[in-house]
């Protein structure tokens, strides 16, 4: 399969190696990379005709994506030091 698309390493580039450190060290951060991961991988899926699905049902997928980069989002933020 090819590159995916919307990988949160590319999403964030200059936040990737909090992302690293976030995911083993933080429980809830490393779900939600988790569940964001698992979404993208299936809007990419369907983008790419590997496994189709209806528009309403993308629709809701990219929303939940979404919702979910914000989450990682705030709590990159959350976790930078302040200087």
């Amino acid at each position: 399969m090819s590159n995916t698309p919307h990988d949160l390493h590319q999403e964030f580039p200059e936040l990737a190696d909090r992302i690293t450190v976030l995911k083993t060290s933080d429980a809830h951060f490393a779900r939600l990379a988790a569940e964001y991961h698992e979404v993208n991988d299936t809007i990419h899926r369907a983008e790419t005709n590997v496994a189709p699905m209806e528009d309403l049902a993308m629709i809701d997928l990219r929303k939940d994506r979404g919702r979910l980069r914000d989450a990682i989002y705030a709590a990159l933020k959350a976790a930078q030091p302040t200087s």
